[in-house]
């Protein structure tokens, strides 16, 4: 699947990400947690990212992946990996979520925009 979006097109892209992570495999609590993720990633992308970008889904082998990508103006700061950002700080918790209910969780921002890609894997009792 690969889709561009804006602010009107989150919910139903929501609602597709299920349909796939669901034939791909994924179900109960890892479903959910994967969804929740890519849907942050994408009302991040509408929110800071300059009012939409890309969605695109595929799986690899025994995971889930989801990119999705934007032409904001970058990241400014980045809390490192699986550290929660201070509670005084405004902002950063929503990719701080994404990397606690994903798997795996890569970053690349600069000026031109980010790109952000989450994975999930398929454990065999969901399959």
């Amino acid at each position: 699947m690969s889709e561009r979006f804006d602010r009107s097109r989150v919910s139903a892209l929501r609602h597709a990400v299920v349909s796939c992570a669901q034939a791909a495999g994924l179900a109960g609590e890892r479903l959910d947690d994967f969804v929740v993720a890519v849907n942050e990633l994408l009302t991040n992308a509408v929110r800071h990212g300059g009012g939409g970008g890309r969605l695109v889904l595929w799986t690899d082998g025994g995971s889930v992946v989801c990119e999705v990508t934007d032409h904001g103006a970058g990241l400014r700061v980045r809390p490192p990996p699986g550290q929660r950002p201070p509670a005084d700080e405004p902002g950063g918790r929503g990719l701080w979520l994404v990397g606690a209910l994903a798997d795996d969780l890569g970053v690349e921002t600069g000026p031109e925009g980010t790109s952000v890609r989450i994975s999930m894997t398929v454990t065999l009792r969901e399959s």
